[in-house]
């Protein structure tokens, strides 16, 4: 192969690859159903439109899509606040997966994140999700063992309380 046929599939690859954008309001539903395909994302009343639209208005220009042929085939949501950074919903469609689009999509926000100087970026991925934990392990992140995730519903029934016997 001569070099100049190296150069054309180099740029034949580049001109395949997915695009990066910022995540906009209009791309919901194209994304919604992406994350539906996407084992290890657990969708909940946070992933509502209007809910994705605070979320975006709150950290504008945090969070990606990847696009091929007019297509989204990879989304993931960022945001951050003041002191440490959230990703959450990353997806690739699975024909898109191994093609470093993931990846993209991630360094995309960390870029943002450390522009925000932001020092530290948190994510959660569900225990039993192995292929989820094997990409973050593999591109780096670390398993916190220290720490446990707590949460409340903050608009359950009040009559469904439970009283603090502390």
């Amino acid at each position: 192969m001569k070099s100049d046929d190296a150069g054309d599939l180099g740029r034949a690859h580049k001109a395949s690859a997915a695009k990066v954008r910022p995540f906009r309001l209009a791309d919901y539903d194209e994304v919604l159903r992406l994350w539906k395909r996407t084992e290890g994302v657990g969708l909940n009343e946070s992933d509502t439109r209007p809910a994705i639209a605070t979320f975006l208005r709150r950290n504008p220009g945090l969070s990606f899509v990847a696009v091929k042929q007019g297509r989204i085939v990879g989304a993931v949501l960022c945001g951050h606040d003041g002191r440490r950074g959230y990703l959450h919903h990353l997806a690739v469609a699975k024909r898109h997966r191994k093609q470093g689009v993931g990846l993209r999509l991630v360094n995309a926000c960390l870029a943002k994140l450390r522009a925000a100087d932001i020092h530290k970026c948190n994510l959660f991925v569900f225990a039993g999700h192995a292929a989820g934990m094997s990409f973050w392990k593999h591109n780096g992140w670390k398993l916190r063992s220290d720490l446990r995730v707590m949460q409340i519903q903050l608009h359950q029934d009040a009559s469904a309380r439970l009283e603090c016997g502390c």
